[in-house]
């Protein structure tokens, strides 16, 4: 690596949101969303889509807990949780179908976590069952779920498949012992080749396999054995996210130090090397984190100019109306989102109680829906024109001062209105999308919030 771009990463490593979503959840204003403005921003949208939705579940239950994790989670191997929640999650899905004037059509169902597979394959075609009854399923839908291959059996998978499940997301993260101990989570590679192979079997035609660098103890040497044993499988999609230290938010973070963390540099080191052997592999750097063989609907998506992002990441479904089911789960109307009560029993309660459980939200001004617009585009497509006949001449000048040193780096290009990133930029896409990120240059992050950008 140059010295110019070790100084490129030093310069711009710094805390900064992912943009799953804008305004990020920080920045969100919960006064502006009542639980009756809610219910009116779904309707309006649901009948602007035709009924065409995503539904993101959130299952939380986990068994043993991994200490990387920053999601919101339950730990126990209390298996009578299952029924309960199950119950709350059909109850919030009946509230939302009171809401709806005709049937949905479903265009894609993503069951996150936690660990989905925690639950066993009956309640999951139970509660899948029920989510499904008097909806139309679009002939090409996305429906994915979320597993972990030690507590995965053929029968979830045999299941899910049964009800037109088509893609599968493996967590893994790295095989090396040292990491796999201090992060608490130890799986071989021959538990995640056997839920590879039955996927296969079962004809899922999206295989995603999750990894991890610059996680503790983590060293180039084992991305490179991880990687080499991953590409053998041949999944057609592979998830290689920075690991995100979050502490001050997921306590579990704190059995291990900042010293056991490689630094930015070290990360950059496992990522270029990551890259390397996936691009000798035959995958493609799509977006930001992912890589995918040319056969995977993301990577048609994003030669087409059609790939999406949500709070789910990146997809190939950009449906304007994303409900979600469970704890912690985030819907999105596009004009407004709204979150659900993160812990487990007050969200069963208020399910119980006939109540929406929604604690917090956000409804989107104008200024907001543009900017939305640009920072998904830059997301997605490597590129946006900006609206000078829209946008504020202030927020523009405001713009244009914080990509000059962006562009004098060779990080972006500025033609006229149109800002693109350049090869050299990719890797600071966060940053270059966070110039246009009003809300959070106006307040300032006050303290820990985002993970760094490297």
């Amino acid at each position: 690596m140059t010295s110019l771009h070790q100084q490129l990463l030093l310069k711009y490593d710094v805390p900064l949101p992912r943009y799953t979503s804008y305004p990020t959840v920080p920045y969100w204003e919960p006064q502006t969303l009542t639980p009756d403005v809610w219910k009116q921003a779904f309707t309006h949208r649901f009948v602007a889509e035709k009924g065409q939705m995503s539904l993101y579940i959130h299952l939380p239950f986990c068994e043993n807990l991994c200490t990387f994790c920053a999601c919101n989670k339950r730990i126990t191997k209390n298996h009578a949780v299952e029924e309960p929640y199950i119950a709350a999650l059909v109850s919030e899905w009946q509230m939302y179908r009171q809401l709806m004037p005709y049937p949905p059509v479903l265009h894609e169902i993503h069951l996150g976590g936690g660990t989905p597979t925690f639950f066993s394959a009956q309640n999951l075609y139970k509660l899948l069952a029920a989510i499904t009854h008097q909806a139309q399923v679009l002939h090409n839908h996305e429906f994915s779920v979320e597993v972990h291959p030690n507590y995965t059996r053929y029968e979830h998978l045999e299941t899910l498949a049964g009800i037109g499940f088509k893609r599968i997301s493996l967590g893994v993260q790295d095989f090396d012992p040292l990491v796999q101990f201090t992060i608490n989570r130890v799986q071989t590679f021959d538990q995640t080749k056997a839920v590879v192979d039955w996927a296969t079997k079962l004809g899922f035609e999206g295989i995603n396999i999750d990894l991890v660098y610059g996680l503790p103890k983590q060293q180039v040497s084992s991305v490179e054995h991880t990687v080499e044993l991953i590409t053998r499988l041949r999944p057609h999609r592979i998830a290689f996210y920075s690991y995100a230290h979050v502490p001050w938010k997921s306590k579990v973070q704190r059995r291990y130090t900042d010293a056991d963390l490689p630094n930015a540099l070290e990360k950059w080191n496992m990522y270029e090397r990551g890259r390397q052997l996936l691009t000798q592999a035959g995958y493609k750097a799509i977006g930001m984190d992912h890589f995918a063989l040319p056969n995977d609907k993301l990577f048609v998506a994003e030669a087409a100019g059609n790939m999406h992002r949500n709070f789910m990441g990146y997809t190939t479904t950009a449906t304007k109306l994303l409900v979600g089911l469970g704890a912690s789960a985030i819907g999105d109307t596009w004009e407004a989102f709204a979150q659900n009560e993160k812990e487990v029993e007050k969200y069963e309660l208020l399910v119980s109680q006939n109540q929406l459980p929604i604690t917090t939200g956000h409804l989107l001004t104008n200024e907001d829906l543009l900017i939305r617009k640009h920072i998904l585009e830059l997301m997605c497509t490597g590129k946006t024109t900006l609206q000078p006949d829209v946008l504020p001449p202030a927020f523009l000048e405001s713009v244009f001062e914080k990509l000059q040193p962006l562009q004098a780096d060779e990080l972006v290009a500025l033609t006229g209105t149109t800002l693109s990133v350049l090869p050299k930029g990719a890797t600071f896409i966060r940053n270059i999308s966070a110039c246009l990120d009003a809300r959070m240059w106006r307040k300032q992050a006050q303290g820990n919030m985002f993970s760094k950008a490297i």
